[in-house]
């Protein structure tokens, strides 16, 4: 099972009912952060999440809206208790971001290690059990989206196992670790299992205009998170200057990508009432969901 939970919608400011960009990802008791804007350590409160959990923060780019809840959230680790080395990942330039912001939190009792990634060609990694793939977006600066994947291994099968000949103590073994070796003899997972199964991913991506890489990221996916700044048409040139998306463009990017579900965020200010532009983009994608600050999904595998 994997949990998304939208901390924080907004784009800019924050409203009163409505945070700034950030969301959660959990797994097996595992969470990985993806931006931090103000007050993210407040909304992890109100939604009755703890620091303690998260493995990685990941950082789609370097404008105030994303980042400036760092520090907090650092201090509020420290002051917890952390000891764990926390990874905080995202474009080039990122040691040099955090390093400035974290003037007013210096001294943290854990490591905060840098994973800085080419805006171009990022190279894909793994955190809290996820295999996640970074691509490049189109923005004002240098813009990353994340794709999130939660393997799932092949189906436990005691024929498979006994026609390959694997001793029925390593068949519990197998199905935790790739390999075992027993009385001289190499055992490995494909004995005793079927083929990887499909697992759970999410996307998410924001700030950006709509590019073939998020299609591309996003290709049959379980849930996508998408940037959703206007909804009125009459924003496009807007949009287009300032690199940011419309509802309907989003539409048609969950569309083009065969996703099963759509969420929006990172509302304009200038947007109080979202709701009145959600029709035209359901009649893109009809899987196409307002998100709203504590919004959660619980993802299960597909059978």
């Amino acid at each position: 099972m994997l949990k998304v939970t939208l901390l924080g919608t907004g784009g800019m400011m924050p409203l009163k009912d409505r945070a700034l960009a950030s969301a959660m990802v959990s797994v097996n008791g595992r969470q990985v952060l993806i931006d931090c804007g103000e007050g993210t350590q407040v909304q992890l409160r109100v939604n009755g999440m703890s620091f303690k959990p998260i493995d990685g923060v990941l950082i789609t780019h370097f404008h105030g809206d994303h980042v400036s809840g760092l520090p907090g959230l650092l201090l509020s680790m420290g002051n917890g208790g952390r000891e764990e080395p926390l990874l905080i990942a995202g474009p080039t330039g990122l040691g040099h971001v955090v390093d400035a912001l974290r003037v007013i939190a210096p001294e943290l009792p854990f490591e905060v290690q840098y994973l800085e990634l080419d805006p171009e060609s990022p190279a894909p990694f793994t955190c809290a059990g996820l295999k996640i793939a970074p691509f490049p977006l189109k923005h004002s600066m240098p813009c990353l989206g994340y794709r999130l994947h939660l393997p799932r291994p092949g189906k436990f099968q005691p024929e498979r196992a006994r026609e390959n000949g694997v001793p029925m103590r390593l068949w519990s073994v197998l199905q935790k670790q790739a390999a075992a070796t027993l009385d001289g003899v190499t055992y490995t997972r494909d004995m005793v299992l079927t083929p990887p199964r499909p697992g759970l991913t999410v996307v998410y991506a924001t700030d950006t205009r709509p590019v073939p890489a998020i299609a591309e990221a996003a290709r049959d996916c379980d849930l996508l998170v998408l940037e959703a700044m206007y909804g009125d048409p009459d924003k496009l040139p807007r949009a287009v200057k300032s690199g940011h998306m419309l509802m309907e463009e989003a539409a048609h990017v969950a569309a083009d990508a065969g996703a099963r579900r759509l969420w929006l965020t990172h509302y304009s200010p200038a947007m109080p009432e979202p709701e009145l532009w959600l029709d035209r983009a359901r009649e893109i994608f009809p899987e196409t969901v307002l998100g709203t600050d504590g919004m959660s999904v619980d993802l299960g595998y597909r059978e």
